[in-house]
């Protein structure tokens, strides 16, 4: 420019261009970048960290093993609830998905994403209403900053999904994976139903946890991991969120001011409370934010299976309910499910919880 000022930086325009490759950051670590583009720069506020160091916390780490067994029964609620008042997030070890499927998941989803561009294009969108897609950023469009991270998800709740949707490089691991999470589902249901001091069906009677969605993500190496991140800070809207992480690490939980490593272990799942969990416990559980830093190793993989209310429960009202009503005053008003995703959508992931939007004045 003429006068010697820098033209101005066109966010829009910048994001518009990169969404339009549908290649997402994989695309541009392919295309041999050296540098993190301004639209997937953090500002130094979220990249502050603050992370113990020592072992001053540690994630809890819940056995399953003899969970249908009297004293072990009674001790793994105990640990839930703890786990579930305090922290937010647990650790699942003998959890009942075996290691080949949680190994054959990983390397799916590997082969998914390190497929040639134009295969992976076909299944780009941004269409949260589309049941199986490919996308990057599920906030590219609304958030300050993106993450660096690209995303295959598929969304079960609007019941099973035909098998030929499946990209075929990952079909047969995806249905066997989530054949067991199902499963698993109906166990950590119970289980937090007692850890509630509820009835052992009640959470699956007031259907909070009937529906999955798997969101399956690919972090890249990154050239520059000091100026984004992997994903932002942020609490999830489910009910309840099981994660499968490979053994690179990046994911930390905010506790007590603290980010905390959640350090991967060998066949473990990571459970954490979501945001209408908290909501329906009236606060008795914590819907806890989290993040992944980026890395320059990778990429590093996972899978959050994100439990909701059915279909059909879509537009019920849900607050908190009455046994955690009855000594104190309700929290938060009603809202269903299409109303707390729209909002939460909206916002994108900008580093606050949605939670406070809903609380009564």
């Amino acid at each position: 420019m003429e006068d010697g000022s820098q033209p101005k930086y066109d966010r829009v325009k910048e994001v518009k261009e990169f969404d339009e490759t549908r290649a997402g950051v994989k695309g541009l670590v392919d295309s041999g970048v050296t540098k993190v583009p301004s639209f997937l720069i953090h500002p130094p506020q979220s990249l502050l960290s603050s992370t113990t160091a020592n072992i001053q916390f540690q994630v809890p780490v819940i056995d399953f093993d003899g969970f249908d067994h009297d004293f072990r029964h009674v001790q793994i609620v105990k640990e839930i609830r703890e786990a579930s008042e305090t922290w937010g997030f647990f650790q699942m070890i003998n959890h009942g998905v075996p290691d080949r499927v949680i190994g054959n998941m990983i390397e799916a989803i590997r082969q998914f994403h390190e497929q040639p561009e134009e295969v992976k294009m076909e299944l780009y969108s941004r269409d949260s209403k589309q049941r199986v897609r490919f996308y990057c950023n599920g906030d590219l469009l609304v958030s300050k900053a993106a993450n660096w991270r690209d995303s295959i998800g598929f969304d079960f709740q609007d019941g099973p999904l035909d098998p030929e949707s499946f990209p075929s490089v990952c079909r047969e691991p995806v249905q066997e994976y989530m054949k067991h999470l199902i499963n698993l589902r109906e166990v950590i249901s119970g289980l937090l139903s007692e850890a509630l001091g509820l009835s052992t069906d009640h959470l699956e009677r007031i259907e909070c946890m009937k529906t999955e969605n798997l969101v399956c993500h690919y972090y890249p190496s990154c050239p520059e991991p000091q100026l984004t991140l992997g994903a932002t800070k942020h609490s999830d809207p489910s009910s309840l969120t099981v994660l499968l992480q490979d053994n690179l690490g990046g994911l930390q939980v905010l506790h007590q001011g603290h980010w905390v490593d959640v350090p991967p272990a060998h066949g473990a799942l990571v459970a954490n409370i979501g945001d209408l969990m908290q909501l329906i416990t009236n606060d008795k559980f914590k819907s806890v934010e989290h993040r992944v830093l980026a890395g320059r190793v990778g990429p590093r993989i996972s899978a959050a299976c994100f439990f909701y209310p059915s279909a059909t429960h879509r537009f019920k009202p849900y607050g908190p309910i009455k046994e955690f009503v009855s000594n104190n005053l309700p929290i938060y008003r009603e809202t269903h499910v299409g109303e707390y995703l729209a909002y939460y959508r909206s916002k994108g992931l900008d580093g606050n919880s949605a939670l406070p939007h809903f609380k009564l004045a």
